[in-house]
């Protein structure tokens, strides 16, 4: 079939679930956090993290019978096991169609004794058997690597228009790998997307994994973002890395809160509690990986006496800090037990005592999606 160029800064072709992005004829890429966030920015860690393209999507509207994409993915390998899967899922008026990996892009290889760089070049995926007439296209960009768009291509006949504009609720989630959801099947499979997709919310996922730390720019950036309700699952990585104590915990979720409502004082604004994670439910932090595909503790036996936390006790600072607020009159503000989402009986689906695998991931969203603030504000707003 004859195809032809489309060009990438063309006006129907809108990029979903993110704060920037830059976007050229030749070029489009796309960070989940405003630019300016760079220069605050502690660590490459979470520059890494903020340009993987986790609820991500591309949208237009089109009668192609085929699309093309040529891509270049940077994507993740931890060392002897094999590169986490770079998946694109595409959705034709709201139902999936396919799913196609790019594996020949770039590769960061995570390694005990540091990181390493492995270049790659371009690769093509494409789908096909789109069928005929005009249709809503929405392609969900990998959530466990960053990636340049470097071309699109379409049925040589086809037309390109844009995608009617959302009209669901304006969701903004704030997380940590268990929100990222490197390990679920694709990207529109994270536990964030499954929710989001049941409640028939436009999702903005800022799940960061291993840099969910109460960060005062991720804060001015919900603040200042153009969402309805936000939501953050806080605690795992502070908890698991040991970066807050009990006195500094309950300190920093104040202020991260207080950043929020300066610019929505009425909004819906819900604080998840860490799941289960039997590492660290009665033991402090922090996590060593045991080998590179699992985690262990640390024996520290002074550490709780020092004032590290264990998930018991962050999950009830967590909940005294929704309810002083509350005391104090901010009646948009609620909590829920992460243990609802991923609880001890859910165990199997952790293999490596720490994610959620892909089942577990699908099990939260749906879960997520049948809770009562979800639910409830789809009645409200």
């Amino acid at each position: 079939m004859k195809m032809k160029s489309v060009s990438l800064d063309h006006p129907a072709l809108a990029v979903r679930g993110a704060m920037h992005k830059v976007q050229s004829a030749a070029s489009l890429k796309a960070w989940r956090l405003p630019a300016w966030t760079w220069a605050q920015s502690p660590d490459p860690a979470v520059d890494l993290m903020v340009g993987m393209t986790s609820g991500v999507r591309l949208c237009f509207t089109t009668d192609a019978e085929v699309l093309c994409l040529t891509v270049l993915e940077t994507g993740i390998q931890l060392a002897g096991t094999p590169r986490r899967s770079a998946t694109f899922d595409l959705y034709v008026d709201g139902i999936q169609h396919g799913s196609a990996e790019a594996k020949s892009g770039h590769t960061i290889v995570v390694d005990p004794k540091g990181p390493s760089f492995a270049a790659g070049s371009p690769s093509e995926i494409m789908f096909d058997a789109l069928g005929a007439g005009l249709k809503a296209i929405e392609l969900w960009l990998p959530q466990s690597a960053q990636v340049e768009i470097l071309g699109l291509s379409v049925s040589s006949d086809a037309k390109i228009l844009p995608s009617s504009e959302p009209s669901g609720l304006r969701w903004a989630h704030y997380g940590s790998s268990i929100s990222h959801g490197m390990e679920a099947k694709g990207p529109s499979w994270t536990w964030p997307a499954v929710a989001a997709r049941k409640l028939g919310y436009e999702l903005m996922n800022v799940g960061l994994a291993g840099q969910c730390h109460l960060d005062g720019f991720v804060a001015r950036s919900l603040r200042d973002g153009p969402f309805d309700a936000i939501s953050l699952e806080a605690g795992i990585n502070i908890i698991g890395a040991d970066t807050m104590r009990r006195r500094v915990f309950a300190s920093a979720l104040h202020n991260f809160l207080d950043t929020i409502r300066e610019g929505k004082p009425d909004m819906p604004l819900l604080v998840v509690s860490p799941i289960f994670c039997p590492l660290l439910e009665t033991h402090t932090g922090p996590l060593e990986r045991d080998g590179l595909a699992s985690y262990g503790t640390t024996e520290r036996p002074h550490s709780a006496a020092d004032g590290a936390l264990t998930l018991v006790e962050g999950r009830t600072i967590i909940a005294d800090v929704v309810a002083r607020r509350r005391n104090a009159g901010d009646a948009n503000l609620s909590y829920l037990d992460g243990l609802t989402l991923f609880g001890a009986a859910d165990e199997a689906d952790l293999p490596d005592h720490l994610h959620p695998n892909a089942a577990g991931q699908q099990r939260m969203g749906e879960r997520f999606a049948a809770q009562g603030w979800a639910t409830t504000l789809k009645t409200q707003l």
